[in-house]
């Protein structure tokens, strides 16, 4: 009997990390020595005291049954609080707060929560693939907007077609940005605001790199703008700033008309966040500045050991201004071209712009998730490979 699979699988392209992944997976069984700058994935430990709340909790019978859909109490208080000590906004964590497996799966359950057939999101590109991804296996349509150098990678908001803007629902917005390392201010925050509320989209903001920044600059939650409060939904993760990728935790908050029903959604498709994961991410959130203080400086080491190396051997890159990722023009402007040669030739793992998006093309990303004498050993063989 011949399988068929649902129409919606033909809309999914292979998983531009996972395809990465397979790659890297060939070298490596080549013999090759792989320096992998690909997936955002920290190689720094987890805090101690995360872990040993964690460690606790899971010893803890009451977390061994089904956990509070939307998170526990402790939880989304603990998670309200530090939105308060970090941002200085107030939410309700009652109605404006719901726990996500990882802002991955709230991110792509919201799509399935606010449209469908004949909608329209406006998203990014070059950006997280998932925006897009959750679009169009909502059924609707997606309106890529591009993020370029001459507008320091923020969307032309201005440029999107009247009739694009009769059918929208959704904005997305990520800054710091992944891919590009991009900044955005206040004024861009205002503005985006502004045009929610002129069009009666829905602001998705992604906030996953809220907490890695340098030089003296700090990164604003869309709720620190007037008015934001009726548009937007704003997504956090423990992920980056904790070196929590592996725990999956993190929190969507914002307008309750969008929260409470993206907690009833997600109710029938998982059983939330286990116990002792909730655990160690109040742990994390109590502790905070101190972890994440020393996430930024050795993630600043690292970019200012990269980009000066870079340099050095004549590419052309600028110092990202928050994330952890280095966003390159690459020479001749064939970026699978490039990445496929340094997989190929001297085992140097980065990621083709074009797998972001349309205005990806020409640009490579690299991952500071390595130490730097690994970096300079990547730096090195790029170098030798002479692309």
């Amino acid at each position: 009997m011949t399988l068929r699979l649902a129409r919606r699988m033909s809309l999914l392209q292979p998983y531009l990390f996972a395809d990465l992944d397979r790659k890297k997976q060939v070298a490596i069984a080549r013999g090759m020595d792989v320096i992998s700058l690909s997936i955002g994935d920290p190689d720094l430990p987890t805090p101690g005291p995360v872990v040993e709340a964690g460690q606790a909790a899971m010893a803890d019978s009451k977390n061994h049954r089904y956990p509070a859909y939307a998170g526990s109490k402790a939880f989304r208080r603990t998670a309200a609080d530090w939105l308060e000590r970090r941002f200085s906004v107030h939410l309700d964590p009652d109605r404006e707060l719901v726990a996500l497996i990882g802002s991955k799966e709230g991110i792509f359950h919201l799509a399935l929560v606010l449209v469908g057939e004949g909608d329209v999101v406006l998203c990014p590109e070059p950006g997280y693939p998932v925006y897009a991804v959750s679009t169009r296996m909502a059924g609707a349509e997606v309106h890529e907007m591009p993020l370029v150098a001459e507008r320091d990678f923020l969307p032309d908001l201005d440029a999107v077609p009247a009739g694009v803007l009769a059918r929208a629902r959704a904005i997305w917005i990520n800054y710091p940005n992944n891919p590009t390392g991009a900044f955005a201010d206040r004024a861009f925050y205002s503005k985006a605001v502004a045009f929610a509320q002129e069009h009666e989209l829905t602001l998705c903001v992604d906030a996953a790199y809220s907490e890695i920044t340098f030089d003296g600059l700090r990164a604003l939650s869309v709720f620190e703008i007037p008015g934001a409060r009726e548009v937007a939904v704003e997504f956090h993760s423990l992920s980056k700033s904790y070196n929590m990728t592996g725990w999956r935790v993190g929190f969507a908050v914002g307008r309750p008309d969008v929260i409470e029903p993206l907690a009833d959604f997600k109710s029938n498709l998982d059983s939330g966040v286990f116990g002792a994961v909730q655990a160690a991410g109040i742990r994390a959130m109590e502790i905070w500045p101190g972890p994440s203080e020393q996430v930024c400086e050795t993630y600043r080491r690292r970019r200012d050991r990269l980009v000066a190396g870079l340099a050095r051997a004549g590419y052309d890159v600028t110092a990202p201004r928050g994330t952890f990722f280095v966003w390159m023009p690459v020479p001749g402007g064939d970026d699978k071209r490039f990445a496929g040669r340094l997989i190929d030739e001297v085992g140097v793992v980065v990621t083709p712009g074009s797998g972001f998006g349309p205005s990806g093309a020409g640009y490579v990303r690299f991952a500071l998730t390595v130490d730097e004498e690994r970096l300079d050993e990547a730096v090195e063989r790029i170098v030798r490979a002479g692309v």
